[in-house]
């Protein structure tokens, strides 16, 4: 095996300029971090839950106490404007701090006299080694939605961050290794060949969170082990005659927060026929005065622009409202892509059944409430959607109706660690967040006594 290490350029998205070079993890360094995490796994899971939760409560505080330095690396990264990273570097502390405290509540089934002269009850053990492989548009968060859960059930990780942004991890492994112990948490920055050597190695359970491509990928390579995965959205918004004026200005903003590089933004607004001019001239007043470089940040890298740039080319979309750029002098060759709204689309138009992944809203009409939920329900993905309306009544209906993990009613992108995301058919399965995500990262085992003396 060669010891020769390859290297990969790290690029500003900002100014499309290299910002620096590192080793890329190869298969001998891959080995040993799952090695190392394979050692430091007894040890962990034998800590009691005070003890585990105190240690994640010192590496939330970590993260506060060293903001400015993950704030930095975000933004490095992803090119995000500093309230957005900044607020996101708060969220991760915070998913650290609520899984300190789910881990100490408990989540069995019944136990007790369930048998004749028996008693039972439920172990609930860890996986083991965990392979976490992170994306690019949440570098930090989404290392903390995986990490956490898995740390907190007694795993120790192994986590693979995007090639594009490795910096607040490799950050955040530094101070793991210090307040957690060595092992437990283990970085391994590179490029999709690194993930895949993650996957191929003796791990016990793989989190990735990325394309349906790469889950594909995963699942074949993970075989019979544990996988949950989180594969993009591409989300409706059901949007009513009778919605609230501030609703085109709150789905632009959600739809270009972080440039639209969301899994849960809204991307597709689907509203009645009679409604239609109205909310395509709602959401285009909305997005004039959102501009990329001032209200968010650019695409991430140039595959992104790439895929933005093709689907916005073969769209034919009849109307096009494009929103302003408003970049620095030297950010003329960053990735930078204007805010859209595209409408009198094909019902099959590219920009519909395609995740652009960027700051774009389409908009359809439906000739009534059964048809916006079969077209919302109508591509392959199934992870976010909002209903928009005045009538609660209505408005639950509808959202009952959507097929999607999270449904939001009068807002969207709203999220809390108390409260579960997952994604449907073609967007994955398995949980990030709330007392759910624990389960899967343990298994159970179900322990049963015979009493020894008469039997009962």
């Amino acid at each position: 095996m060669s010891l020769q290490q390859d290297t990969t350029k790290l690029t500003d998205p900002r100014t499309g300029l290299v910002r620096q070079e590192i080793p890329v993890s190869g298969a001998r360094l891959v080995v040993g971090a799952v090695a190392r995490a394979r050692r430091a796994q007894p040890a962990w899971a034998a800590l009691t839950p005070a003890r585990r939760s105190r240690l994640l409560l010192r590496l939330a505080e970590s993260i506060e106490d060293h903001a400015d330095a993950f704030v930095a690396a975000e933004r490095a990264g992803t090119g995000k404007p500093e309230a957005e990273a900044r607020g996101e570097v708060e969220q991760s502390a915070d998913v650290l701090r609520f899984f300190a405290g789910a881990l100490r509540t408990g989540n069995s089934p019944a136990a007790g006299h369930l048998l004749p002269g028996r008693e039972s009850w439920v172990r609930w053990e860890p996986l083991g080694v965990v392979a976490a492989i992170v994306p690019w548009n949440y570098p930090l968060l989404m290392t903390a939605w995986r990490a956490a859960p898995a740390l907190a059930a007694g795993n120790t990780v192994v986590v693979k961050p995007a090639e594009t942004t490795p910096d607040s991890a490799v950050i955040l492994g530094q101070y793991c290794d210090e307040i957690l112990g060595p092992g437990v948490v283990t970085v391994v920055p590179g490029d999709r060949e690194t993930g895949r050597l993650l996957v191929d190695t003796r791990v016990d359970a793989v989190a990735f969170t990325g394309s349906a491509a790469g889950g594909l990928d995963v699942v074949r390579r993970a075989g019979l082990r544990r996988v949950s995965l989180e594969l993009g959205g591409n989300g409706p918004a059901v949007v009513l005659p009778d919605a609230d004026e501030d609703t085109y200005e709150a789905l632009v903003r959600a739809c270009t927060y972080n440039a639209g590089q969301s899994c849960a933004s809204p991307a597709r607004v689907i509203t009645l026929r009679e409604n239609y001019t109205e909310v395509v001239e709602g959401l285009a007043k909305a997005m004039a005065v959102r501009s990329a470089g001032t209200d968010f940040g650019p695409l991430n890298n140039p595959d992104q622009v790439a895929r933005y740039d093709r689907i916005l080319a073969s769209s034919a979309a009849g109307i096009r409202h494009v929103a302003d750029i408003t970049t620095q002098s030297d950010e003329t060759r960053g990735y930078w892509r204007p805010g859209q709204i595209l409408a009198d689309l094909p019902s099959q138009d590219p920009a519909v059944h395609e995740e652009i992944f960027g700051p774009v809203l389409t908009v359809q009409a439906a000739a009534g409430h059964d048809e916006a939920v079969r077209m919302a329900n109508g591509v392959p993905q199934a992870l976010g959607a909002s209903v928009w309306s005045t009538s609660m009544d209505t408005a639950l209906a509808l959202a009952g109706s959507l097929d999607a993990g999270e449904v939001w009613v009068n807002c969207h992108l709203e999220q809390t660690p108390e409260l579960p995301h997952g994604g449907r058919r073609g967007s994955g399965h398995g949980t990030d967040l709330s007392v759910l995500a624990l389960s899967d990262y343990q298994r159970p085992k179900t322990v049963t006594v015979r009493a020894l003396g008469p039997e009962r």
